[in-house]
């Protein structure tokens, strides 16, 4: 809404039109690297759907870095039912596009008749739990990260409440753990939100 309230981007872009430009980018070349081997018109069918999930991501984990703020994405059925539903999105449309060869994944040319059955029921495994390691990874992160810094920050304001005896450590010590932690905690969600959507 920003950047085209005036019937289009500026050709000097603001502050709001550089970080909704960076921002397309960054997932344009995401779209172009992880989806190989097809024409740019199909890449582009894809590319609203990993733009949305991506930004969705990325600003509900850096919500929860603003004081007060609710995390959304550190609660285990908000993560749990993105990936499920990412999950069933993209096998529904793999067997759409590819029918029943789509199953040949699971099945590794060259690997020995004895062992095939074993290796699909692996391979299918492997995939159907995808969806919930990327739910609950995503879901860890966050939660154990905002949990950490929340924790950090009451010890260090009940040291800041100590006495002058011990300036150094009552005061800047606990002040630069939490400042070094928040920089922390502001990389991870920004990583987890790449990660998820790339997986």
């Amino acid at each position: 809404y920003f950047v085209t309230q005036n019937g289009g981007g500026k050709l000097v872009p603001n502050a709001w039109q550089s970080v909704v430009e960076l921002i397309y980018d960054f997932v344009s070349n995401l779209v172009n690297e992880q989806i190989g081997g097809v024409s740019g018109n199909v890449k582009q069918k894809f590319f609203p759907v990993i733009l949305v999930t991506f930004t969705f991501l990325l600003f509900r984990n850096l919500q929860g870095m603003i004081p007060y703020s609710f995390t959304v994405t550190s609660h285990f059925l908000i993560t749990l039912g993105l990936s499920f539903s990412l999950f069933l999105g993209i096998t529904i449309v793999a067997f759409q596009k590819h029918g029943l060869h789509f199953l040949s994944f699971s099945l590794p040319a060259g690997v020995p008749l004895p062992l095939a059955p074993f290796l699909v029921l692996l391979e299918l495994i492997s995939y159907s739990f995808r969806a919930l390691s990327l739910g609950i990874r995503l879901f860890a992160n966050m939660m154990a990260g905002h949990s950490l810094v929340k924790i950090l920050s009451g010890f260090a304001w009940t040291m800041l409440c100590m006495n002058d005896l011990f300036f150094f450590i009552g005061h800047l010590g606990p002040l630069l753990i939490v400042l070094a932690l928040t920089g922390l905690e502001l990389g991870v969600a920004i990583l987890q939100a790449h990660v998820f959507t790339i997986s």
